[in-house]
């Protein structure tokens, strides 16, 4: 099967024409294209995104199945909840949401993804994402100690339909402390799934699990016509994984 060239403005296939188990590359959409606010607006919308490489064009996927992370399902784990409850108890620590997204996304491109080396966070991409931050439609949960920035993960949003992108952390289980507050966050207003585009056994840990492609994109077509959730974090929201803590007698 030949795979469908874009040209700046050309619009993207629908996903269910990305290649299958039989194509050399099961998932991949298309290539070329931009990757301009509107063009990512548009893929994220549909169910699809850019990966590529230096020396690459842009290279759209849809991958079937997708996985994705319900944050009714997550599971924590004993030794995340210790994290989680020493990290709310201590004042020096913090989420922050879109604080520092140039950071963030930086911090990502040097965090290979499991199983992989180097980095597919170009900097055509940092370009782009920086730009769709900006635009309102992608954010940053950031995991600061001490005024520092210990860890994180950048993600899209367009109405209710949040796309996981990747993490990073510099201190131990600082990103999984941003994993969580995320799914606070989207317990918190309603998200039903994030999505985390390929199965790792890191994520599948956590709860993640495939759903079929079909699924996923009825899902999207849904969710991203819904009021957004507002992108910030209060102390509170740790009660969506944690026992609420017991109010000092007056």
């Amino acid at each position: 099967m030949q795979l469908p060239w874009l040209e700046p403005g050309d619009p993207l296939p629908h996903p269910r024409h990305a290649w299958g188990d039989a194509d050399p590359v099961p998932g991949l959409l298309a290539a070329g294209g931009a990757l301009d606010v509107p063009t990512l607006r548009d893929a994220y919308s549909h169910a699809i995104f850019p990966w590529f490489s230096d020396g690459q064009p842009i290279l759209w996927w849809s991958p079937d199945p997708r996985m994705t992370l319900a944050p009714s399902a997550f599971k924590l784990h004993r030794s995340l909840r210790k994290v989680l409850q020493a990290f709310r108890a201590d004042t020096r620590c913090e989420i922050r949401i879109d604080h520092s997204f140039d950071a963030v996304i930086r911090a990502c491109a040097q965090a290979p993804r499991e199983g992989q080396s180097g980095t597919w966070i170009v900097a055509p991409m940092v370009k782009a994402y920086g730009q769709l931050h900006r635009a309102g439609l992608a954010h940053s949960v950031e995991t600061w100690i001490d005024g520092e920035l210990v860890g994180g993960l950048y993600c899209v949003g367009i109405g209710r339909a949040v796309f996981g992108e990747s993490m990073f952390a510099r201190r131990t289980d600082a990103s999984k402390i941003a994993l969580a507050a995320l799914v606070c966050l989207c317990r918190r207003h309603g998200v039903a799934l994030i999505d985390c585009q390929q199965n790792t056994a890191h994520l599948a840990s956590l709860g993640a699990t495939e759903v079929a492609r079909a699924d996923f994109v009825a899902h999207v077509a849904r969710a991203r016509d819904e009021a957004p959730p507002t992108w910030g974090f209060e102390p509170v929201y740790w009660n969506e994984l944690l026992p609420a803590r017991p109010s000092n007698p007056t």
